[in-house]
Formats: structure tokens, C-alpha cells, sequence
């Protein structure tokens, strides 16, 4: 599947990797113990990538690649070969409106927090130029 369709869902700006991980594993229908068992690390190791508290290395991140038959651009970035959104996936019921709003409304928010923090990234930046500058007065 091309991940140019996705791109609302498991998108850079929407999904961090350990969202992408989680939900390639659980569309190979893989629990987290058995992926951990697979690519020879512990469940605590496993948990942590998910839950983005800590990353694998270039070697483990080939293996989930080809454990869950994902590109490795797509788990990094969300672009190219993924898996399908949860809404899209065959077979599954239809969300209620509400629970629907409330996905896209979370959506959103993760969409404008991280402009925030861009935004105040370069702020912060700003202000270190000015105070090692001598930019700032004394007051």
C-alpha cells in the first residue's frame, strides 16, 4: 500500500514511531511479546520503542521492517509502504460519529501542538542569540 494515502494517520506530523510500530504490529497480528521474542529483544525494550521512550538501532529496525512487511521509510516517516489506517483496515465495523469526531479532533491538536513547539523552538533559539549576544538589557 502507498503511504500517500495515509498520510492524515500514520503521517510524520501525526504519528510518532512508535504509533507506526504499534500499528504495524498489530496489523500483522503480532502481540508485543511475540515481535519481541522475533527479533530477539525483551518486552521492556519492545514497550519502549512503542510507547517512543527510547529507539532501536539500524540493525533492529531492518528486522522490524521485514518482520511486519513495512518499508523502512514508512516506519520512520510514514511515507511509503505502510500498513492501512484503522479506519481503512477490511472488515472492521464502522466507528460511531462521535468517536469519529473525537480521532480527527486528536488529529488536529497533535497537528497544531507540534507547531508550537516548532514555533517555540525557534523562539527559544531567538531569545539564546539575543542573551549570548548581549542583545538582553538589565533591568
Amino acid at each position: 500500500m502507498d503511504g500517500s494515502d495515509l498520510q492524515g494517520w500514520y503521517s510524520e506530523e501525526t504519528a510518532t514511531f512508535g504509533d507506526r510500530l504499534a500499528g504495524a504490529r498489530e496489523a500483522a497480528g503480532l502481540s508485543r511479546k511475540d515481535l519481541a521474542r522475533r527479533l530477539g529483544v525483551k518486552l521492556k525494550t519492545l514497550s519502549a520503542w512503542e510507547d517512543d521512550l527510547a529507539e532501536p538501532r539500524a540493525n533492529k529496525l531492518q528486522m522490524l521492517a521485514g518482520l511486519l512487511n513495512v518499508s523502512l521509510s514508512w516506519l520512520l516517516t510514514g511515507q511509503g509502504e505502510g500498513v492501512a489506517a484503522p479506519d481503512e483496515a477490511p472488515g472492521q465495523a464502522a466507528r460511531a460519529p462521535d468517536l469519529q469526531a473525537a480521532l480527527l479532533e486528536i488529529r488536529a491538536l497533535r497537528a497544531e501542538m507540534l507547531a508550537g513547539a516548532e514555533r517555540l523552538g525557534r523562539l527559544e533559539k531567538k531569545l539564546r542569540g539575543s542573551v549570548a549576544g548581549g542583545g538582553a538589557s538589565d533591568a
